[in-house]
């Protein structure tokens, strides 16, 4: 039986099948003429909104804004343009759950499957969608005329730190021409650290543990070699794992958190500075001390953060200290990509069906080739193989 009756087809507004890209972008390859794309794209793209109108899909649903405010961008009027459907600021109701694949109707910026309303937002204009594109235009220019300001003043201010290594630390641990692993505890550095187990193996990075990536290290089993942040915010097993603890300084010498590390009987480094970012820190100690290849976890720095300057106070810092890390910085997850094996499952049976095949071709010609029984012939050929590899190393 069809979910929509007669009466239902005829009811005003538009119809055509879900696609759920909330769950898994891989939604996006399914797209098809007339679909409904129930997507959460804040800020969306010229991009992605070039793709939707390439698949001719009748609406767009953002559980996002449009344009929110942090960058001017040109793909919500590219999709009014082409006729497509766009609703914002989606709620999906508690009781019910979209149908991927299926015929659903939307109408003044409810969508129904059957009769019944699973989601609802606020269907957007061209004159909205202006108004909000050069709203963003203008604060766009007013924070980065901030920005620009609070740069040249941080930089030229901390010159003698980033340009001569002054209060940098100096560490036991050797860093010079090795790979620095940098884990901080960012949103998904659990994941990343995880999949660069095979990176962490080959090559034997100093691990360096920020604030809460110092807890990930140890929590999967590695042994970080440097700790830098709060001691506040990490636990007192992973300060006592025996890695060098450098706490984060105020320019005259406090570091917050110094009590706490004598109360557990620690010895540590303070590394007075600015920036109230440990994570700035490492990479600035990594750097100076000489590391070949720093890769980090759980930090980055995009375009979108220095347009949006949601914190101003920390931009200067984050932007000075990876232009001083310079090309030696590498995204964890990039890394990673390296060591990923794609159908790994299906490799490694494709694998053990060929050694048992070459097994089994040797048994067959071992088994015939003398002139015993089978197993009399084998015992021949492994005492064979056996003494042949004791006169290699005679």
């Amino acid at each position: 039986m069809s979910l929509f009756s007669k009466k239902t087809a005829d009811e005003p507004g538009i119809t055509g099948t879900v696609r759920d890209c909330l769950r898994s972008d891989r939604a996006l390859n399914k797209l098809a003429d007339g679909d409904i794309i129930v997507i959460d794209a804040p800020d969306i793209t010229r991009v992605l909104a070039q793709r939707i109108i390439d698949s001719k899909a009748k609406a767009v649903l953002n559980t996002g804004a449009f344009t929110t405010g942090a960058v001017p961008n040109f793909g919500p009027q590219m999709l009014l343009d082409a006729d497509v459907v766009l609703v914002e600021n989606v709620e999906l109701t508690e009781s019910s759950k979209l149908r991927d694949g299926k015929p659903h109707r939307l109408y003044e910026g409810k969508l129904y499957l059957g009769d019944r309303r699973v989601a609802a937002g606020d269907e957007v204009t061209m004159d909205k969608i202006s108004a909000d594109f050069d709203e963003a235009r203008t604060g766009m220019a007013d924070r980065l005329e901030a920005f620009s300001g609070n740069f040249v003043e941080f930089a030229a201010t901390e010159a003698p730190l980033y340009v001569d290594g002054l209060g940098i630390p100096e560490v036991e641990t050797k860093l010079d021409g090795r790979k620095v692993l940098i884990v901080s505890g960012g949103e998904g550095h659990e994941r990343t650290l995880k999949n660069l187990k095979g990176f962490i193996g080959e090559f034997d990075p100093v691990l360096i543990g920020v604030d809460a990536g110092a807890d990930t290290l140890v929590a999967q089993g590695y042994e970080p070699d440097l700790i830098i942040g709060d001691p506040a915010g990490i636990e007192a097993d992973t300060l006592r794992s025996g890695a060098r603890v450098i706490l984060p300084a105020d320019p005259d010498g406090h570091a917050h958190g110094l009590e706490h590390i004598q109360d557990l009987g620690i010895g540590a480094m303070t590394f007075p500075a600015l920036s109230d970012s440990a994570t700035d820190l490492a990479l600035v100690l990594a750097d100076h001390h000489g590391a070949s290849m720093i890769v980090t976890a759980g930090s980055s720095l995009d375009q979108g953060d220095v347009y949006a300057g949601a914190d101003q106070q920390s931009l200067p810092s984050a932007l000075l200290s990876r232009l001083k890390a310079g090309d030696k910085l590498v995204n964890g997850d990039v890394v990673a990509d390296l060591y990923r094996v794609e159908g790994g499952g299906l490799r490694i049976m494709w694998a053990l069906l060929a050694i048992i095949v070459a097994l089994a071709v040797i048994i067959a010609i071992a088994g015939t080739a003398g002139d015993g029984s089978v197993s009399e012939n084998l015992i021949d050929t492994w005492n064979s193989i056996a003494l042949w590899f004791q006169g290699l190393f005679k």
